[in-house]
Parts: C-alpha cells; sequence; structure tokens
C-alpha cells in the first residue's frame, strides 16, 4: 500500500520529499519499529549519513540496556578475578 503525501502537504510541513523520508526513518527507528540498516534504506543514506541524521535530532543510535548492564559487570568481575589470580 503506497502512503501518499502531496506535494503540498510537504510544503506546509517545510519538508522536501527527501526531508520526509529521513525524518520518517528517523522517527520510525527511534521508536523500534526499523533497525538502523533499514531506516537507512528508507531514508537512502548509507549508514554514517543514517547516524548523523539521528544525532541532529537528538536521538541516540544505541540505547544501553539492562542486559548490556548486567553482561558489562560480569565482565569487570571477570577481569577483576584473572586480575587478582596474576598477583597470587
Amino acid at each position: 500500500m503506497p502512503l501518499l503525501i502531496s506535494d503540498e502537504q510537504l510544503h506546509q510541513a517545510g519538508l522536501t520529499e527527501c526531508d520526509a523520508r529521513v525524518e520518517l526513518a528517523c522517527r520510525f527507528f527511534d521508536a523500534n519499529r526499523l533497525t538502523l540498516h533499514q531506516a537507512a534504506t528508507w531514508a537512502r543514506l548509507d549508514r554514517l549519513g543514517m547516524e548523523a541524521a539521528l544525532a541532529q535530532r537528538g536521538l541516540p543510535i544505541y540505547r544501553y540496556t539492562t542486559d548490556d548492564l548486567e553482561s558489562d559487570l560480569e565482565t569487570v568481575k571477570h577481569l577483576g578475578e584473572l586480575r587478582d589470580a596474576g598477583h597470587q
């Protein structure tokens, strides 16, 4: 199903077709509806261009999760154990 946005509607929003593609891609990425790769494809940008578009809007490229924190804490604990074992 194609989504049609008229030139008049784009003009009212102060957007070009390219601007609208990027804006939609950024917002869908931020809402976890698209991956970074999918959003870049929607926006017709490469990865770095998509990351720059997100940064311009103050949108994070990566969201640190509780699972990430737990994994990092386990790594730090393991590294501490290795260090302590090396000092014995």
